[in-house]
């Protein structure tokens, strides 16, 4: 063989190595390149503690804006709050997503499924990301977003029943410092993860709230669920459940529920913001509340517990927490409990004159009444109507004068002319 030969079969030699170089970098993961990039960029460093002090560094300087505007008394105390999230799709990352960067203490995940391209129109998750599992991909990003937040993340069937009692113990004692959960996120989407959920909370009187978006991606709602005091999810079972057919009959061959990034984006945000009220101790939390995005109507009503409901543990939880009343609610007829009323600075000197002297005589009652505190209207709402109507009935009841018809009558041949 002569030389030429032997330096044209190492050419080609090497060319092939070349393709199979090549060919092997495309084939690796997505995820290694993310994580190439994200180790290329510089880390967001741990805070020890929470400051209000405005500057450009401070992530959590907007948040604390909120206890110094007055909103929340102590939003420090994020720091110890501990969320579980079961089901890493559309609504549950952006959650998970705004809890990290609220600054909560932990959270733990819980999906089964992978990234896929399907899943690039909701928001959250990247394309580099498609063949992680969801928890993985979540984990990546959020401690990349805020490191001081603690994470663990579970890729499982909560329903079968040989992950039963691990969930029920990370409930327990999954929390900080190995306390229970304060608060457990439902944002599945179908009814026996859903199921597992409720049986779970149930035995462990565990507080939770639940989430869902319906099939063509035009309304959603929330749920909150106090075990014995307000409704379980299986004291109002869904149709389809008690007319005894399997919610799997609901998928049709071919077809895919819908998905908007913008209802899923607007269901977790209602459903972050109800945690923060309950866990920080703001605002009056929620019970129910729905969405529509055809009408834009958000339906809100209290979700009493069924006596009647088929779980035996809600039945007992209902015993157990017999008399009980939304904590907003005993703020409004708890007369004793109320501070003194503070008003602000009255800069202009307005005051209010309690006597009703002044008021005119043909007032009406009903607005004496009203105005017994010291205010009055310049006329009589319930009496200015037939006041102002009167002078036009005396008007048409009164006499024409002769003088005015024939005058009328003239006008009235001239212009026929």
């Amino acid at each position: 063989m002569s030389s030429a030969d032997e330096v044209a079969q190492l050419r080609a030699r090497v060319a092939e190595l070349e393709r199979k170089l090549a060919a092997a970098e495309a084939a690796k993961p997505a995820a290694a390149s993310a994580a190439a990039s994200t180790a290329a960029a510089p880390a967001r460093q741990k805070i020890a503690q929470m400051s209000g002090v405005v500057v450009d560094s401070n992530p959590y300087s907007r948040l604390m804006a909120l206890k110094s505007m007055g909103v929340v008394k102590d939003y420090e105390r994020i720091r110890n709050v501990s969320v579980a999230i079961i089901g890493c799709g559309g609504v549950g990352s952006v959650a998970a997503e705004m809890l990290t960067r609220c600054g909560v203490g932990k959270l733990l995940l819980w999906d089964l499924d992978k990234v896929e391209q399907a899943n690039m129109n909701r928001l959250f998750f990247r394309p580099e990301q498609a063949g992680m599992s969801k928890v993985a991909a979540a984990r990546q990003t959020l401690e990349n977003i805020n490191p001081d937040v603690a994470f663990e993340c579970y890729d499982y069937d909560i329903t079968l029943s040989g992950n039963y009692d691990h969930l029920l113990d990370r409930f327990a004692r999954g929390g900080l410092d190995g306390k229970p959960l304060d608060l457990v996120l439902a944002c599945v989407d179908n009814y026996e993860a859903r199921m597992s959920i409720n049986q779970a909370c149930n035995e462990l009187d565990q507080p939770w709230m639940e989430s869902g978006v319906s099939e063509d991606a035009c309304s959603g709602h929330i749920q909150f669920a106090l075990p014995g005091r307000t409704a379980c999810f299986e004291c109002t079972p869904p149709l389809i459940v008690t007319s005894g057919i399997s919610e799997k009959t609901l998928k049709r061959e071919g077809v895919c529920a819908a998905s908007l990034p913008t209802t899923m984006g607007l269901v977790a945000a209602i459903l972050v913001q109800n945690v923060l009220k309950y866990t920080l101790s703001f605002g009056r939390v929620g019970y129910y509340l729905g969405y529509n995005a055809l009408s834009d109507f958000f339906p809100t009503w209290p979700m009493k517990p069924n006596p009647a409901c088929t779980s035996a543990l809600c039945r007992q939880r209902q015993q157990q927490h017999a008399g009980w009343t939304p904590p907003e609610e005993q703020a409004d007829t708890d007369e004793s409990k109320r501070g003194p009323v503070v008003h602000e600075d009255n800069e202009w000197g307005i005051t209010v004159d309690a006597s009703s002297a002044d008021q005119p005589e043909e007032v009406s009652e009903q607005v004496k009444a009203v105005n017994k505190g010291g205010l009055s209207f310049e006329y009589d709402a319930a009496t200015s109507g037939a006041a102002a109507a009167a002078p036009q009935e005396a008007a048409a009841a009164a006499p024409v004068p002769e003088a005015d018809l024939s005058d009328l009558f003239a006008q009235l041949r001239s212009a026929q002319q």
